[in-house]
C-alpha cells in the first residue's frame, strides 16, 4: 500500500455539493455542512477554520490535544495546526468560516498587540458561548454573508477584512481574556518572531543557535526571553513542534519509523527514537501501536 503523508485541509473536496458563499478562495462561509471523509485522520490545516457550533456535540483533537464540545461554542483552528475529528452527533448544527492563509496574514499585518490573543487561541481553541455571545457571532456571520453576496461590490474583500478584525477585537477579546496593553513589548515581539521561525524551520533546525542567529541575538538572551515570556523554554517549543509532526506521521500514515526519521531530518532512526522517547515518554513504535 502506498504511504500517504499528512494532508493539508482539502476544502475543495469537502465542499462538493455544498452551498458556499465565497470571495475567491480567501473567505468562505458554509451553513450546516455535512462532515465527511477527510476528517477521519489527523491532517494539517493550510487555512484557518472558525466553527460556530450551535447545537450538538463534537469530540476530536487539535494539535493532538483532546477536546469535547457540547452545545454552543466557538472552535478556532489556525493554519499549520493538526486537526482530527473523533465523533460528531447527529443533531450537530453549526456555521463554518474558512479563511485562506493570505487573508489571515493580512489581518495580522494590520493588527496591533495580537500576541496574547493569538496565543490564547492556540492554547484554548474551544470556547463555550452563552446566548448573548452566540447571537453576536451569528449576527457577524450573517453580516459577512450579506457582503459576500454583493458580487458587484468593488470592495468586498476589504469590507470582509475589516469586519473580521472588528469581530476579533470586539468579540474575541472577551472570549480570550487578553491582558490590558496597547502594544507588544520587545520581548513579546521577539517571542513571536521565534515561533514563526520554529514553525518554518523545525524539520531542519532543532538547535537554539540557529534561531538566535536568525534573530540577531545570543542564545542565552533568546533562551531567557522565551522562558520569561511564555513560561516554556525555547527548546521545549522546538521539541513540541517536532514531536507533534512525528506523532501525526506515526498515527496517520503507513510510513515506517525509519522513513519518518528521514523526513524529519534525524541523522539515524536510533537518534530519532531516543529523541522521541525523551520528549514523548515512549518509543515511536509504542506510540504508533498504542
Amino acid at each position: 500500500m502506498k504511504s500517504k503523508s499528512i494532508l493539508p485541509f482539502n476544502w475543495r473536496s469537502e465542499l462538493e455539493n455544498i452551498v458556499v458563499y465565497a470571495i475567491d478562495n480567501d473567505v468562505m462561509l458554509i451553513e450546516k455542512p455535512h462532515i465527511i471523509s477527510t476528517f477521519q485522520y489527523p491532517f494539517k490545516m493550510d487555512v484557518a477554520v472558525i466553527i460556530i457550533c450551535i447545537t450538538g456535540t463534537t469530540e476530536g483533537f487539535i494539535n493532538l490535544k483532546p477536546y469535547t464540545t457540547c452545545g454552543a461554542c466557538l472552535i478556532t483552528i489556525l493554519p499549520g495546526q493538526i486537526m482530527q475529528y473523533k465523533s460528531i452527533s447527529d443533531d450537530f448544527s453549526g456555521l463554518f468560516m474558512v479563511l485562506s492563509s493570505k487573508f489571515t496574514d493580512s489581518l495580522i499585518s494590520n493588527a496591533i498587540d495580537r500576541l496574547p490573543l493569538s496565543l490564547s487561541v492556540r492554547e484554548n481553541p474551544v470556547i463555550p458561548l452563552n446566548e448573548t455571545a452566540l447571537k453576536g457571532i451569528t449576527d457577524y456571520f450573517e453580516l459577512l454573508k450579506r457582503i459576500i453576496c454583493e458580487e458587484d461590490h468593488p470592495y468586498r474583500i476589504e469590507v470582509a477584512r475589516h469586519l473580521t478584525l472588528a469581530f476579533f477585537y470586539g468579540g474575541g477579546i472577551h472570549f480570550h481574556k487578553k491582558p490590558d496593553s496597547k502594544k507588544m513589548t520587545h520581548h513579546e515581539t521577539l517571542f513571536e518572531k521565534f515561533l514563526h521561525l520554529v514553525e518554518t524551520h523545525y524539520k531542519q533546525q532543532r538547535g537554539l543557535d540557529f534561531y538566535a542567529g536568525k534573530l540577531c541575538v545570543t542564545s542565552k538572551h533568546l533562551s531567557k526571553v522565551i522562558k520569561t515570556t511564555s513560561g516554556k523554554s525555547a527548546n521545549d517549543w522546538i521539541d513540541e513542534h517536532v514531536a507533534l509532526e512525528a506523532k501525526a506521521l506515526l498515527k496517520s500514515t503507513n510510513k515506517t519509523v525509519e522513513q519518518i526519521s528521514e523526513e524529519l531530518n534525524f541523522p539515524s532512526q536510533s537518534f530519532f527514537g531516543k529523541y522521541f522517547k525523551r520528549v514523548v515518554g515512549m518509543s515511536p513504535r509504542e506510540y504508533k501501536n498504542g
